[in-house]
């Protein structure tokens, strides 16, 4: 690990709504050094992916900045390119034309023809795509699909590599084989990622550090945990780690106590009446 490499400095937004701002984060403050990998947890409507956008400059802030290696960064970039749970690969283009147009776009004056050709199959053959090259999205599964996304966004070479749930839509054994792939991609390139995810096994898998955030409006950090398992993780040998253990039922507690924080609120507020019309909401 190196210095710092990207830092959220008093991160903030708010959204215009009918009744005013709805401050949606408020101070989130975090520092990510070269290389590591950074899961986001929480309940939903915490505003991890409201981070992510942030970050990767889809969404202003509106108080505080993101830093990335000494320079602030507003707007999009090839130096963050983004994986989403949706592969938004384009439906006409091959798999090969779809990892073109982002090549196209950050490389196409500084590579040759055959070496913009070259570098394409490089990443697609890292995702293991190889030999599905040049069939369209709807000819191959889902897992096939985000797999190319992802090679996409690394032939962008970037240096901060972001993800929403990339692999929440997936079943449980393709899952597991794509949070493989991505242990070896970042082993192999040191990209730093940044990850979204609800999956507390996965945030555990995949970190050196877990930022778990506490529940809106204005929320933030709530706690930091350092994963401290020795790389490359197995998730067979994990298992039965105690640390392995120790760092999941972690996450789990915080997640649990901050539900049960707000389920006091929720059920005030939510408790149907006798009513025709608290019965018909209720429903």
């Amino acid at each position: 690990m190196h210095k710092t490499h990207l830092e959220l400095s008093q991160v903030g937004i708010s959204f215009p709504t009918p009744k005013g701002p709805f401050c949606a984060l408020q101070d989130v403050n975090l520092k990510i050094k070269e290389g590591e990998f950074v899961s986001l947890i929480g309940h939903s409507g915490c505003g991890k992916s409201t981070v992510l956008n942030i970050v990767a400059g889809l969404y202003k802030a509106t108080t505080g900045g993101v830093i990335l290696n000494g320079r602030e960064v507003d707007e999009p970039g090839p130096e963050r390119a983004v994986v989403f749970q949706n592969h938004s690969l384009l439906p006409w283009l091959s798999a090969y034309q779809n990892v073109e147009l982002a090549v196209k776009r950050v490389f196409g004056r500084q590579k040759s023809r055959s070496e913009m050709r070259d570098w394409i199959e490089h990443n697609l053959q890292l995702v293991q795509m190889g030999h599905a090259m040049h069939k369209k999205p709807d000819e191959i599964s889902g897992g096939m699909k985000q797999r190319v996304g992802i090679a996409r966004a690394l032939a962008m070479e970037p240096q901060v590599l972001l993800m929403d749930e990339p692999f929440g839509a997936l079943d449980a054994l393709t899952r597991a084989h794509l949070q493989d792939s991505l242990m070896d991609i970042q082993a192999d390139l040191g990209n730093t990622v940044i990850m979204i995810t609800h999956d507390v096994d996965e945030a555990v898998l995949l970190s050196d550090r877990i930022v778990m955030m506490s529940n809106g409006p204005a929320a933030s950090i709530g706690e930091i945990l350092e994963v401290d398992l020795p790389r490359p993780r197995d998730r067979l040998a994990l298992a039965d780690n105690a640390d392995y253990n120790h760092y999941r039922s972690a996450v789990l507690r915080f997640l649990y106590e901050k539900q049960k924080k707000v389920e006091p609120i929720n059920s005030k507020r939510d408790k149907p009446n006798n009513s025709k019309a608290g019965a018909h909401h209720a429903a």
